[in-house]
């Protein structure tokens, strides 16, 4: 499995699409985002100033590109292709073969996340103390693997033509209503209401609950869990289903 997993983090690291997607893009919307806001208007409805509440929303969708991203065309492509059945083939066991994906998108992950950190201390003068940055970092990294599992999911659910706009329109959605792109504040109360129930939202409001020094809500912890469950889940079976027709 870790000669897999070298293999996936190869062929990551080769693609400059997808390093800049995943890597440089979110970095970039949080200077357009965040490039003009000052450093003591507040967010309406948070005690955040707005460089500081979208750091962990840019880092967030860094970390969410990275994983779902990453995993869903290509395990479709693999699929589609052969390459998951011959690996079938090996000694290699089926849950080997999610993990190293899983593995090789989460390290991509990180970088992103911390260029957008550096990014947001650097330009627009974010301070934290020490233990919220290493707190932030391995919670959103941490986090990413829930979006993962979706990532997985996605893979199996659909062949390597469809699941692209498929992907999208779930990266998109959730990157949109759960407040990575905006504050959800701004939201109309009705979308407001959808949203806290979404994971990009939860996830986001676990790295702004570090940054306000207080625990995070459970409504947010039980939404990521759940939601961890359902996509692993999810994967789990779509994976074994895939096997059965093999």
């Amino acid at each position: 499995m870790n000669s897999l997993i070298k293999l996936e983090l190869t062929r990551a690291l080769r693609n400059r699409k997808f390093l800049f997607f995943s890597v440089i893009y979110p970095s970039v919307l949080f200077l357009i985002i965040a490039g003009n806001a000052d450093s003591t208007t507040k967010v309406p409805g948070s005690a955040l100033t707005l460089p500081t509440y979208m750091m962990v929303s840019m880092a967030s969708f860094g970390a969410l590109t990275a994983v779902l991203m990453g995993n869903s065309e290509r395990i479709a492509k693999e699929r589609e292709g052969g390459w998951v059945r011959q690996l079938r083939l090996t000694t290699l066991p089926g849950r080997g073969y999610v993990l190293a994906k899983t593995a090789s998108a989460a390290v991509v992950s990180l970088p992103s996340i911390v260029i957008v950190f550096a990014v947001a201390a650097a330009v627009k003068d974010v301070r934290l103390d020490a233990w919220q940055w290493l707190a932030l970092t391995g919670a959103i990294w941490a986090g990413s693997l829930v979006f993962a599992a979706l990532g997985v999911a996605l893979g199996y659910l659909a062949s390597g033509d469809a699941v692209r706009p498929i992907t999208m329109i779930t990266y998109f959605g959730l990157s949109m209503l759960g407040g990575l792109w905006m504050p959800t504040t701004t939201f109309p109360g009705w979308l407001q209401d959808i949203a806290e129930w979404l994971p990009t939202h939860a996830y986001a409001a676990l790295g702004q609950a570090i940054e306000q020094s207080r625990a995070p809500h459970v409504q947010d912890l039980a939404v990521l869990v759940v939601s961890f469950v359902l996509f692993a889940g999810g994967a789990a079976w779509l994976y074994r289903k895939d096997t059965l027709k093999a």
